[in-house]
Parts: C-alpha cells; sequence; structure tokens
C-alpha cells in the first residue's frame, strides 16, 4: 500500500526541531552541550547542527580528549534522528561510565 492509499503524509521532517528534540534527549542522558558538540567528563561523544533540510549529527568512535574520530550521518526524518539517539545509547552504555 503506498502512502496515497492511506490518504495522508507523514508530516515534513523540519531540522531546526529535531534539533531541539535531540538536544533535549542528549541531555537527558547525562550529556553536556557546548558549542555544538555534546559532551560527558569534558569528552566530546557527540555533535549536531542545521545544514539546509538536513540535520548534520555525529557520533565518535571512541571517546578521547583529544582530536576525536568522528563517524559523520546525514539525518533526513525523524525515524533517523530516533535510531541515531538509539545507537547513540547503545554506545554510551557500551563504553560505561570508566572509559572517558
Amino acid at each position: 500500500m503506498s502512502e496515497d492509499d492511506l490518504g495522508f503524509a507523514p508530516p515534513p521532517f523540519n531540522p531546526d526541531e529535531a534539533l531541539q528534540r535531540l538536544r533535549r534527549e542528549l541531555r537527558a542522558l547525562g550529556l553536556t552541550e557546548r558549542e555544538g558538540r555534546f559532551e560527558r567528563g569534558g569528552t566530546a561523544i557527540a555533535r549536531a547542527g542545521v545544514d539546509g533540510a538536513v540535520l548534520q549529527a555525529a557520533i565518535v568512535r571512541r571517546p578521547v580528549r583529544s582530536s576525536p574520530d568522528w563517524q559523520p550521518r546525514h539525518l533526513k526524518s525523524s525515524a533517523e534522528v530516533r535510531d541515531f539517539t538509539a545507537e547513540l545509547k547503545r554506545r554510551l552504555a557500551a563504553w560505561g561510565d570508566g572509559e572517558d
């Protein structure tokens, strides 16, 4: 079945609103925002910002204090933002509090 068969379409993706939701969710995970980067214990963990109609986000491969190795993502839908948040939660749990 296509979207036309159902009689409705999903709401358009608004990257500004998605960024605000993502910021709240990352702060709820215990991360501190500083200049578009989200940190835990002074170590960069994630970053996010709007670029046109896309939300640009990234997670570090491993938390390190200097020269983080970023894994960028281009988030174009609310589902991709949810997947990004879920991936970050999994990584934070795997890293634990001792690896910072």
